[in-house]
């Protein structure tokens, strides 16, 4: 038995949730994709533990989400990606609105409300009129 197995199958179907997950919580393309990777690899290592008793996709998620404040822990984030609406430019669909005013009210929250706003926000599709505000457990 290979100590892998499924792993693959879970890449392939979570990858863009994650993705999606990391970038809100980072704010930056680059940033995600290597918060995902390191996260990834962990996940790995642990994968026939997971696979057999856990439940893999909240322990992924719960990763993503201890690494990226460990991260801001370490290090100095002086420099934050332009999140400004430009003032002028070119015209952008009522979604792309949306996205950057996502954008902007990420960037004000603290490291830890922006995990809980990301986190509690999950499951609705990226970019739909629906993403944001996100809808609370009743």
């Amino acid at each position: 038995m290979d100590r892998y197995e499924g792993f693959r199958e879970f890449v392939d179907a979570r990858q863009q949730s994650l993705m999606r997950t990391a970038y809100l919580l980072t704010g930056d393309s680059h940033l995600a994709e290597d918060l995902v990777q390191t996260v990834l690899t962990r996940v790995a290592s642990h994968w026939s533990r997971l696979a057999g008793t856990g439940n893999p996709e909240a322990y992924t998620r719960k990763a993503l989400v201890n690494q990226h404040l460990s991260w801001r822990r370490r290090r100095s984030f002086s420099e934050i990606a332009g999140l400004e609406v430009p003032d002028r430019g070119e015209a952008h669909d009522d979604a792309t609105l949306r996205r950057l005013a996502l954008r902007q009210s990420l960037a004000k929250l603290s490291p830890k409300q922006r995990a809980v706003i990301v986190l509690r926000g999950d499951g609705v599709p990226y970019g739909s009129p629906s993403a944001w505000p996100p809808r609370w457990p009743s």
